[in-house]
């Protein structure tokens, strides 16, 4: 057997608190990688609640690599949640109508971040919060509640509010070998093959896997 089926809504039998949420996915800017999950025992195959003011009229995306952990409550703002900011007042009056629908902001005056990128491997823990625009490098790990507004460097584990780095998880030639490798590309089967290399705490052997 090579795992679990990438297509599969529930990959634990019996156990429908963790999904993996490309299966679940309907909002086409939302991006999610095979095998990506997401742990909520309150109805996991509903991910997308926790994406926040996703707009069409914005055309910003949520892309989630593969291979992510996402644990229960995290939760990503989106670029639908920004006010003007160049103004006297943040209110947003025009969405309210009734005569003030005369001051709608058009979109290129209200703050765009772009497109928030969540790479592959990347644990993301309980209770996070990711803020429009972010990109969290491949193998980074978010801890539990923090609160995530710049990028985060592959491999680096962060937490707090704001969000600050704590440590890299290796040494620099390390993370390049292992960003050049990008084991969550080879096909599944070599995946299965090396389980044993890729959960150890030596990376280098990664290179001579077959």
């Amino acid at each position: 057997m090579n795992g679990p089926s990438p297509t599969e809504t529930y990959p634990m039998k019996g156990f429908p608190q963790v999904c993996f949420i490309k299966n679940t996915i309907s909002n086409p800017q939302i991006v999610i990688g095979d095998y990506t999950y997401y742990d909520d025992p309150n109805g996991s195959e509903n991910f997308e609640r926790n994406v926040l003011y996703l707009y069409p009229f914005m055309g910003d995306k949520l892309i989630i690599g593969k291979f992510c952990a996402i644990a229960c409550d995290v939760k990503f703002i989106m670029n639908g949640a920004n006010h003007k900011l160049n103004c006297i007042s943040t209110y947003p009056f025009s969405i309210f109508g009734n005569g003030w629908e005369r001051v709608m902001p058009k979109i290129e005056e209200l703050p765009f971040k772009g497109d928030t990128v969540i790479g592959n491997d990347v644990w993301i823990g309980y209770d996070s919060l990711i803020m429009p625009g972010v990109n969290i490098g491949d193998g980074a790990i978010v801890a539990a509640r923090s609160v995530v507004v710049n990028d985060v460097a592959p491999y680096t584990i962060v937490g707090g509010n704001p969000a600050k780095s704590i440590k890299a998880r290796f040494p620099e030639e390390t993370i390049k070998m292992l960003l050049d490798v990008k084991w969550w590309d080879w096909d599944i089967e070599k995946i299965t093959r090396n389980l044993e290399i890729i959960t150890s705490a030596n990376p280098i052997v990664l290179l001579n896997a077959k």
